[in-house]
């Protein structure tokens, strides 16, 4: 008997089918008209998933390439999960994170703290990815003295304001801009492409620019500030899945070690094995001193965390029975739990099996579109990446109707880019040989009807 997780596609319906449509009429009566994207071929609403699939209200059956925001690297529904959270949930449901911790938090804790690089890990948990980016933004401005930030073009930090004012999106930024801390500059994406492309620029002239903001401070409508801290992805992921050139980040490496300047790298999308290491940030040559996690730390659980060694998170002063920075579900022992789990296979051979299966799809997508000078296959392990260019310039929303085109064949994936140029791929760990040749080929098919 087939089992839901290594099916390929099964469609009953029309996508999106009428379920999926009375769903959205009721949920456009009930939450804001700003949250969910409704239109004819638009969204389906998830019922069911296990492994790789995804079945939705009408009994459709997809392959799932999203992860659910790559959240789901162990697989939907994974036993470790479930079976983490059977165990703790008759046992404590919530806790006093800050107060009386539950015993499911220590535990996480050291887990994390054996699979991080540093001798003396400490952290700040939290429960979203932008939650991490702020305590990371606070621990900097403490271990740096100096207010200034920067981060890149393309960039994606969260949507809180503190995270919000360093992500590099005018459309979330625009409405709440007079809300945002000013003290922020944005570097083009260093590229070594001989024609960077819009949004991008040199190495060097990145580097260059860098200097400038070190020497003269970082531009704000009240005058310039000292620059005290550097926060990027090793490689974007809703950027357009950019990989920071190694060039670059050895010129910020001295640079970083030669001013004092905190370095954070948001791993929150690469981290924990996604990219076939634990950490993304030394396959591109990056040294941080926070990073910050999230998506695939929980399993599917709401849980996040800032990280980095005792010599900057004791900039922090030792807590007088009021934490400055916490939350009520800080240290949540359902999510610390799955956690842990999560954690044991990090440990184990995730980041194996996410580089191996990686090389097979990102392999079988080279090997499908070679034949189309326009097209770019780029990422590593589990993040991968397929942009659509003309003439060296990104094709504005090509990888809006890749994304349509895949959904109306059972497979779920999501653009990406700063133009909608790129269709991303990051599946589960779990997605099988058969998943797998399907998928490359429903994308390669997807792409090759884009430049028809």
């Amino acid at each position: 008997m087939d089992t839901l997780g290594t099916l390929l596609p099964r469609l009953l319906t029309v996508i999106p089918g009428p379920a999926s449509r009375a769903l959205a009429d009721r949920l456009a009566a009930v939450e804001s008209r700003n949250i969910t994207f409704v239109d004819d071929g638009w969204p389906v609403f998830w019922d069911e998933a296990r492994g790789a699939n995804v079945r939705d209200a009408d009994g459709n059956v997809y392959v799932d390439l999203t992860a659910a925001f790559g959240v789901a690297l162990l697989g939907h529904g994974a036993p470790e999960v479930l079976d983490a959270i059977r165990r703790e949930a008759p046992r404590l449901v919530h806790g006093m994170g800050d107060v009386h911790p539950p015993v499911a938090k220590v535990r996480f804790l050291e887990a994390l703290a054996r699979v991080l690089p540093w001798d003396q890990p400490r952290a700040v948990l939290g429960s979203s990815g932008s939650e991490a980016v702020e305590a990371a933004l606070k621990t900097a401005r403490l271990a740096s003295g100096r207010p200034g930030i920067v981060a890149l073009e393309g960039g994606y930090h969260g949507l809180t304001v503190g995270s919000l004012a360093a992500t590099a999106r005018p459309d979330f930024r625009g409405p709440v801009r007079d809300r945002l801390y000013p003290g922020v500059a944005f570097l083009p994406f260093p590229t070594e492409a001989g024609t960077p492309a819009p949004g991008e620029t040199s190495v060097g002239a990145a580097l260059a620019m860098l200097d400038r903001w070190i020497d003269d401070g970082v531009p704000t409508p009240s005058g310039r500030v000292p620059l005290g801290t550097v926060l990027l992805e090793p490689i974007q992921a809703r950027g357009g899945v950019r990989a920071l050139p190694s060039s670059f980040t050895a010129g910020l490496t001295e640079r970083a070690r030669e001013h004092d300047l905190i370095v954070v790298a948001d791993e929150i999308y690469t981290g924990l094995g996604r990219c076939g290491s634990v950490l993304a940030s030394p396959l591109v040559g990056l040294e941080p001193d926070i990073v910050c996690l999230g998506k695939i730390l929980g399993g599917g659980m709401p849980l996040s965390a800032c990280v980095a060694p005792a010599r900057i998170m004791d900039a922090w002063p030792a807590s007088d029975g009021e934490a400055l920075h916490t939350s009520t579900f800080l240290g949540h022992p359902l999510a610390c739990a799955v956690g842990e789990a999560v954690l044991r296979q990090v440990a184990a051979d995730l980041p194996d099996r996410a580089r191996a299966l990686g090389e097979r799809l990102g392999q079988g997508l080279e090997s499908g579109l070679a034949g189309h000078p326009g097209v770019r296959v780029r990422g590593v392990g589990l993040l991968l990446g397929v942009d659509v260019v003309d003439d060296g310039t990104p094709r504005t929303g090509a990888g809006v109707r890749i994304a349509r085109a895949l959904l109306r064949r059972g497979v779920l994936a999501l653009p990406a880019g700063d133009r909608g140029s790129v269709i991303e791929l990051s599946p589960p760990v779990v997605l099988t040989e058969a998943q797998a040749d399907f998928v490359v080929a429903a994308v390669v098919e997807a792409v090759q009807g884009e430049l028809a």
